[in-house]
């Protein structure tokens, strides 16, 4: 059998005599058959009324186009819906952390509500684009729209992978933005109201979180064991849960000065238990404790936002370093970004005028040249 053809149905081979005659089934139906092979080698046909005969051959020839240019889609997988393919896709992501996977599972359920009951290939960039406004005017943050819109295209990469889908509909012109709002820096007074305003057993989180850099569920999950006292170093090994910390960068041993070890070995000898924060009884706290804490101190700490929650401490100590004249580098190992761009693309700004300083290079080399020449400084100084 060829690899392709187009097959006039009205006509057939008469067994008895090996000759083309006239089918008995002439004038109904579909007239032409077109078939073609797949990679399997497993026959695809598609049925043509009478005179379309040349939209059968350029059924054809798209086809062998997507099969010479990599694009080509079995017809019966790219009528998988969207809610089939994400119930497929969640099952092989299943081996990621639990609390990962929750994540994701939170939004599919989104994804699922939007394009559900639509086949794969039916979802448009003008679609995508059509949902993010949605979500926006519903009055979802721009972080999480951007956050739902990046999983929507990595379910879709996926799907064109796994041959379900040509191509991907999202893209940069679909991205909602994820928003450029800059991050509050609390003032050293605020770090120490918000400090005094919690309860003792709590204390330890905040200076944990201002001056070291751990996030929520890092304090949670600190042991004793965790923190070297007579050398000064902080190790977060793991999360509140017990999972341990997602990449060696998030693992990296953090120097903390004597000041904050004594600190922290008086609370851990005052509270007792295991871990460095507690409940107040010697038992592990939680993310949840600590949130609500937070947000029940806010109201008392002057000018401090509303929208404050524990991760910005971790602005503060960025803050605090950049003040002090730490470079890039030094600041992306102490709050451990995996890389300096996220450095610089959250604190950018807090370094010091780069116009300025550019400017001052500038002159003193002009003004070096000039005492090297004898000539009078046109500034006069």
């Amino acid at each position: 059998m060829p690899f392709r053809s187009i097959q006039d149905r009205w006509y057939v081979t008469d067994p008895a005599t090996g000759k083309r005659v006239q089918s008995p089934r002439y004038g109904r139906g579909m007239r032409y058959r077109a078939r073609y092979k797949d990679a399997a080698g497993k026959e695809v046909t598609q049925a043509f009324a009478d005179k379309e005969k040349s939209k059968a051959q350029r059924w054809l020839d798209e086809v062998t186009t997507s099969q010479v240019t990599g694009t080509y889609v079995d017809p019966k997988t790219a009528r998988t819906t969207v809610s089939e393919w994400c119930a497929t896709w969640l099952a092989g992501y299943a081996t990621r952390r639990p609390r990962t996977v929750r994540q994701a599972r939170v939004h599919i359920a989104q994804i699922t509500a939007a394009f559900g009951p639509m086949p794969l290939s039916a979802v448009r960039p003008s679609s995508v684009r059509s949902w993010t406004v949605e979500l926006k005017a519903a009055g979802l943050a721009d972080s999480y729209v951007y956050a739902l819109h990046s999983r929507l295209s990595q379910v879709m990469s996926d799907a064109v992978h796994d041959g379900l889908l040509a191509r991907n509909p999202c893209s940069r012109r679909t991205s909602p933005g994820a928003g450029g709002q800059r991050p509050y820096v609390a003032t050293t007074e605020q770090v120490w109201a918000l400090h005094d305003a919690v309860a003792d057993h709590l204390r330890p989180a905040i200076l944990l979180g201002a001056f070291v850099g751990l996030r929520t569920a890092e304090v949670v999950g600190l042991r004793v064991w965790d923190v070297d006292f007579m050398r000064g170093v902080v190790r977060p090994v793991q999360q509140g849960d017990g999972e341990p910390l997602k990449s060696e960068t998030s693992r990296t041993p953090l120097p903390i000065p004597q000041e904050l070890s004594v600190e922290l070995s008086a609370a851990v000898a005052r509270w007792g238990g295991d871990h460095v924060v507690t409940d107040g009884a010697g038992l592990r706290t939680s993310t949840w404790a600590i949130e609500r804490a937070i947000r029940s101190a806010r109201p008392t700490v002057p000018e401090l936002p509303d929208a404050f929650r524990f991760h910005d401490l971790r602005h503060y100590l960025a803050s605090l370093l950049i003040g002090s004249g730490l470079d890039v580098k030094v600041v992306q190992h102490r709050l451990r970004h995996g890389s300096a761009k996220t450095t610089l693309d959250t604190y950018g700004h807090l370094w010091p005028d780069s116009d300025e300083s550019a400017r001052t290079a500038v002159g003193a080399v002009l003004a070096a040249r000039s005492d090297s020449l004898g000539v009078a400084n046109p500034s006069g100084r």
